[in-house]
């Protein structure tokens, strides 16, 4: 059903194998949407007299162009002869030539110049502090190892005293401190 709808404008958007030049470095898809400013625009009218077209395939590179970025790289555009675009169209140099010298282009170079300039910087200084880093990060395996050690101290010196006073209790005076001991610790 949808080959018989869009099948007349199908054969008509597609170009001709002799339209395409050869040795062009674009892919035929580029080269014959070029040939012509405006995309087909043959309709098929149905059973209803509703005039239905197919929407224009379009790269999603254009859509990031703003109009007064568009309208500079038309104006650079119109003042090249045919020859001159086929040239463009023809030749990956010139082509080059022209794309670099784009304001939009150089813009972007021009940023894309200083992010790498900062990223530099930022890489130099980061570089600078690694030796700082690693002073820092063995101190404070040292300081940890170091705690770990008076552990085991400190807790045999916390618990002397109880374990003295535990051995001068009875069985049942010492279940009522330890109870006494736990109940102070669960209110605290």
């Amino acid at each position: 059903m949808f080959k018989s709808f869009w099948g007349s404008q199908e054969q008509q958007a597609q170009p001709h194998p002799q339209e395409i030049s050869t040795d062009s470095w674009y892919p035929p898809s580029v080269v014959s949407s070029t040939s012509s400013s405006r995309p087909p625009t043959s309709s098929v009218t149905s059973s209803s007299n509703f005039s239905v077209s197919r929407p224009p395939d379009r790269s999603n590179s254009f859509s990031n162009v703003s109009p007064a970025e568009a309208a500079g790289i038309i104006a650079q555009l119109k003042d090249k002869s045919l020859d001159e675009l086929r040239k463009l169209l023809s030749d990956k140099d010139a082509y080059q030539n022209l794309f670099h010298l784009l304001e939009p282009v150089k813009t972007q170079n021009r940023v894309r110049d200083e992010l790498r300039n900062e990223t530099l910087k930022l890489t130099r200084a980061n570089l600078e502090k690694e030796p700082r880093i690693m002073e820092l990060r063995n101190q404070v395996t040292v300081f940890i190892s170091i705690q770990f050690s008076l552990i085991p101290e400190l807790l045999s010196k916390f618990l002397k005293p109880s374990t003295l006073l535990l051995r001068g209790c009875s069985a049942k005076s010492s279940a009522q401190l330890s109870w006494l001991l736990s109940k102070k610790s669960c209110t605290t």
